[in-house]
């Protein structure tokens, strides 16, 4: 045991996570819904519609990001605390934001997998088209990535906060939902302050601009924020675990 406490690591949290993901139903049902919702949007868009735009499909896949991520993240730390596991990592002496990092990256490689799938349609209008608005293409990878490891690091900390894996995946789609409408719920606000803090947190509109290629830097840094913030508060709810 103490063995297998010492190498809880991050690479270690990473492979086990990444093994318990694939041992299970989750990620294969993310990644089948990802892969059939992908295929219709493109397919409807691109292939009938005979164009070369792909940002309607990237932007459907938005919703569906925000709907079925939270299946990723429920159990990442919800199932530790109903099992017990947890007690092993908080009194391992290895760091808290290994342990955190370990899980989200698991989280955020089969989310990249699914992503992975939008790499044969390029090459598929590339060879019907013979050339494609790479700006564009390029800003909906890095908008859906943002955007997609975002919600990653939210359900990871909604997760930490309980042991019933169905209350975490409700908690944060309620949240990834409240975040892609308080853009809507901004433009009927008439409070000038309120109105622009609602827009300053909102998603949807900042990962518009992702779709039609514009790599805004404050929008990445926002996204980047958000990965950094949520983090660290999973790490300092282990903490308080840790030591009470």
């Amino acid at each position: 045991k103490f063995t297998y406490i010492q190498r809880n690591d991050m690479g270690a949290i990473y492979k086990r996570e990444m093994r318990a993901f694939f041992t299970s139903p989750i990620a294969y049902i993310y990644l089948a819904i990802f892969y059939v919702i992908s295929a219709f949007y493109f397919v409807g868009n691109n292939i009938m519609g005979a164009t070369t735009d792909m940002s309607y499909a990237f932007l459907g896949i938005f919703m569906i990001i925000m709907l079925f991520i939270p299946l990723l993240t429920m159990r990442l730390m919800s199932d530790e605390k109903k099992q017990k596991t947890d007690q092993g990592l908080l009194t391992a002496p290895v760091n808290l934001a290994e342990i955190v990092l370990g899980k989200f990256f698991a989280a955020a490689t089969v989310f990249v997998i699914g992503m992975a799938i939008y790499i044969p349609y390029v090459l598929v209008l590339l060879s019907l088209a013979g050339g494609l608005n790479w700006a564009a293409v390029i800003g909906n990878f890095v908008g859906l990535l943002l955007v997609g490891t975002s919600f990653i690091s939210i359900g990871l900390f909604v997760s930490s906060l309980t042991e019933i894996q169905i209350v975490a995946a409700i908690v944060s789609l309620l949240i990834n939902f409240l975040l892609y409408m308080i853009d809507i719920f901004a433009s009927r606000v008439s409070f000038a302050p309120l109105k622009q803090v609602m827009v300053a947190v909102g998603f949807y509109n900042r990962y518009t601009e992702f779709t039609q290629g514009i790599l805004n830097i404050t929008s990445v840094v926002f996204f980047i924020s958000v990965i950094f913030i949520f983090n660290f508060l999973t790490v300092r709810v282990l903490e308080r675990r840790r030591w009470s």
